[in-house]
C-alpha cells in the first residue's frame, strides 16, 4: 500500500505536477521505444509472455501472484479462457482509506531482473471519491510504496484518471499499452486497485461500474524482458567425444549442468571456428522450447524459469560429417538467456578411413538382435513395428529428415508399459519405446529416420549405435529394447537434415535392469558345527576388475536378513564360498546372494534364489 501522504489533499497538491510527468512521460515514450531496443538486445536476455503472447495467444501467469485485504476484494486470473489477471475492489461496501486494496505483482526468478515490460492493460475507478477518499488504480515499480519515485501509471477517480482508463473491449488495443520506464525496472511489478487518501476515511460504495466494480484494473497480457549476468555450471565431462585420441563413426559426449537462473537450455557445436549444430538438453515438459525469436532477436519463452536448473545429458556426435584429420571442437552450454560456459575445447583426430558403417535403409526384421561386444555394450540392432520403414527409401544424406522436417522438432518417447523414465526388472524379456516426432506446430513429421543410441551405466563405457527408426505418417515410431540387455541411457537423436554431426533434438530414457544370480547350497540338512557349501553364478557382463562383489546372508524364517561373508566373482561370474554352524540345532536357515550395486557393473543391486538348510 501507500504511505498515508497519499492523501486527497496531497494528491491536490501534487497533481500539475503529477499530470505534467504524465504528458511528459507519453511524448517521451517514442524516444524511450528507439534507446528500448539497443538495451534489450544485450547479451543475457529473453522474452517472457504471460496471460497472452503479443499475438494474442492465450499464455500461463507463472511469476504472478495476487493478494487482497477486505471482504469484497479480490485478484482473479482468467487468462486461460481468454481474459485476464483482475485486481477489483467491489463496489457491495465502502473501503477504507490505506487498507483495503487488490493486487498482482509479478516477481523475477533468482538471479534475474527486468530489464524492459511492455504491458496491455485497461481499467477504471469508477466508485468515484468522497472527502479525503478515492478510489485508483497504479503499476508500480520496482517497489509499490512512494507514489512519486514508483507509479508510473495510474488511473485517480477524483481527477479523472488523467493517463486513460484504456480499453476493455479489445484486450491488445493500442490504447491499453504501457511500456515501463527504466527507471522503475528492478525485480518486482506491481497492479494494485485501491482506495487512498486520509487514514481513516472510506471511499463510498454503489457507485460501481457493469461489473460491479469500485476501482478495478485488468492486465490482458505482458511482455517481460529477463536479464540474467550469471552463467551455467558444467561439470562431469566424459565420453569417448572428450577422451578418446582417435574418433570415428558415433562418438558421446555426457555432462551434468546446472543453473539457478533461466536454466540449462543447449549445447552448442563448433568445429574449426564454425557452429555445426546445437541440440536442445531437456524441454523441461515443453516449458524450454523456444517460441522464436521476438522482434529484437532475442529467444522467447512462457515461463520465468523455463528450463531444468539441473540436468545430465548424453549428447551423441556424428564424426562421419567431418573429414578425417585433425579439427579444434568446442562445446558450450548455454541457459536460456544465452550466457554460455565451454564444456569441452580440444583438438579431435577423426578416421572414418574406410567410412564408419552407415544405419540401415531399412528396419531390421521383427525380433531382429544381437548380442553386444566384449565392453559390455550389448545391443547392436533392434526391431520397430512400422510398415512405412519397410516400403520407404532412405532419403538422400544432406537432404531433409521428413515430411515438414524442423531443427526445432518436439521428440517424445516413453516405455510402452510407463511412461517413467526408468523401467526395472526388464531383463527377462524385451521392452518396447513408443515415441513421436512433431513439428513445432504440433503437425507430425513422417518418414523421419531417429537414431538411438544405448550407453550402458558403468565407468568408461562406450555409447554405440542400438538402431535407427523410421516414424509413420503419424510421426509415431516404436523401438524394442532386446532382453537381456543391462541397465544404461538410451538417448533418441534426430536431425532436420540427415548426415549432421549433432542433432536437432534429443530425448533419453533411463533402463535400470536388477543383477541375476543364482545360487547352490550343499548339502541341504546339516549336522551341528557341520559346514554347508555355496556356489553359483552371477549373470552379466563386464565384470569389474577383480571381480563382483558379493554378500551372503542367511536369516531365520520372518526374521531380517543378516550379512555372514563378503567375496568375489572369478571367472565367468562364478563364485564358491563355505561356512560351518557354530550354534547347535535344530534350526532352519533362509540362505541368499546379493549383488550390489557399484558404478563400475551395469546392473542395479539384485538378489539370487532364497535356499533353505536344516541344521540337526
Amino acid at each position: 500500500m501507500f504511505s498515508t501522504e497519499r492523501t486527497t489533499s496531497a494528491a491536490t497538491a501534487c497533481l500539475p505536477l503529477r499530470v505534467l510527468a504524465s504528458v511528459v512521460g507519453m511524448l517521451a515514450l517514442a524516444m524511450a521505444c528507439v534507446l528500448a531496443t539497443a538495451a534489450i538486445a544485450a547479451a543475457g536476455q529473453f522474452h517472457v509472455y504471460g496471460c497472452r503472447t503479443p499475438s494474442g495467444a492465450v499464455a500461463p501467469t507463472v511469476g504472478w501472484s495476487g493478494s487482497a485485504m477486505g471482504t469484497a476484494d479480490s485478484t482473479q486470473d482468467t487468462c486461460a479462457a481468454g481474459g485476464a489477471l483482475i485486481a477489483a475492489l467491489g463496489d457491495g461496501t465502502t473501503h477504507e482509506v490505506e487498507t483495503n486494496y487488490a493486487r498482482w505483482t509479478f516477481s523475477a526468478p533468482a538471479e534475474i531482473k527486468l530489464a524492459g515490460a511492455t504491458l496491455w492493460r485497461a481499467g477504471d475507478a469508477a466508485g468515484g471519491w468522497s472527502t479525503n477518499a478515492t478510489y485508483e488504480f497504479w503499476l508500480a515499480g520496482p517497489e509499490d510504496e512512494d507514489a512519486e519515485a514508483d507509479v508510473f501509471d495510474e488511473c485517480v477517480a477524483e481527477f479523472g484518471c488523467p493517463t486513460g482508463l484504456g480499453n476493455t473491449g479489445t484486450a491488445m488495443s493500442s490504447s491499453n499499452l504501457v511500456t515501463v520506464p527504466s527507471e522503475n525496472l528492478g525485480t518486482d511489478l506491481y497492479m494494485t486497485a485501491s482506495c487512498t487518501g486520509s487514514v481513516k476515511f472510506v471511499c463510498p460504495s454503489g457507485k460501481g461500474d457493469p461489473n460491479g466494480y469500485a476501482a478495478v484494473v485488468y492486465l490482458y497480457a505482458a511482455d517481460l524482458v529477463l536479464e540474467q549476468t550469471s552463467q551455467p555450471v558444467v561439470s562431469s565431462v566424459e565420453g569417448e567425444l572428450a577422451t578418446a585420441s582417435t574418433l570415428s563413426g558415433t562418438a558421446d559426449l555426457s555432462l551434468h549442468a546446472e543453473d539457478g537462473g533461466s536454466g540449462v537450455y543447449e549445447a552448442v557445436f563448433t568445429v574449426d571456428g564454425i557452429e555445426t549444430g546445437s541440440v536442445l538438453l531437456d524441454e523441461n515438459g515443453g516449458h524450454c522450447r523456444n517460441l522464436g525469436p521476438a522482434g529484437d532477436g532475442l529467444p522467447a519463452f512462457l515461463y520465468p524459469q523455463p528450463c531444468p536448473s539441473s540436468l545430465t545429458a548424453d549428447i551423441p556426435f556424428d564424426t562421419t560429417a567431418l573429414t578425417d584429420g585433425t579439427h579444434h571442437l568446442v562445446v558450450t552450454v548455454t541457459n536460456a538467456a544465452g550466457n554460455s560456459t565451454v564444456a569441452l575445447d580440444r583438438k579431435i583426430d577423426v578416421a572414418n578411413d574406410p567410412p564408419a558403417a552407415q544405419p540401415e535403409k531399412e528396419s531390421p526384421p521383427s525380433g531382429g538382435s544381437q548380442s553386444g561386444s566384449a565392453d559390455g555394450a550389448q545391443p547392436t540392432s533392434a526391431t520397430q513395428n512400422d510398415p512405412q520403414s519397410q516400403t520407404n527409401p532412405a532419403p538422400q544424406q544432406g537432404s531433409d529428415n521428413g515430411s515438414g522436417a524442423s531443427a526445432g522438432a518436439v521428440l517424445r518417447v516413453r516405455w510402452s508399459t510407463t511412461a517413467h523414465t526408468a523401467l526395472r526388472d526388464a531383463g527377462a524379456r524385451a521392452s518396447t519405446v513408443l515415441g513421436q516426432l512433431l513439428a513445432p506446430s504440433g503437425v507430425p513429421i513422417g518418414g523421419a529416420l531417429v537414431s538411438v543410441l544405448f550407453t550402458p551405466s558403468y565407468e568408461g563405457a562406450h555409447t554405440v549405435a542400438l538402431t535407427s527408426a523410421r516414424t509413420s505418417s503419424l510421426g509415431a515410431f516404436r523401438v524394442r529394447v532386446p532382453a537381456g540387455t543391462p541397465s544404461g541411457r538410451l538417448t533418441f537423436a534426430y536431425s532436420a537434415t540427415l548426415g549432421g554431426a549433432v542433432p536437432s533434438v534429443t530425448s533419453a530414457l533411463s533402463l535400470s535392469v536388477p543383477a541375476t544370480l543364482a545360487l547352490r547350497v550343499t548339502p541341504r540338512v546339516a549336522s551341528a558345527r557341520g559346514t554347508i557349501a555355496f556356489a553359483g553364478t552371477l549373470h552379466g557382463e563386464p565384470l569389474p576388475p577383480g571381480g563382483k562383489t558379493l554378500v551372503l546372508e542367511a536369516r531365520v524364517p520372518g526374521e531380517s536378513w543378516r550379512q555372514f561373508e563378503v567375496l568375489s566373482t572369478g571367472a565367468g561370474g562364478r563364485y564358491r564360498a563355505s561356512y560351518r554352524f557354530r550354534l547347535p540345532g535344530p534350526v532352519v536357515y533362509q540362505f541368499r546372494a546379493v549383488a550390489p550395486a557399484e558404478a563400475d557393473f551395469p546392473y542395479a543391486a539384485g538378489s539370487s534364489n532364497v535356499v533353505a538348510v536344516r541344521e540337526l
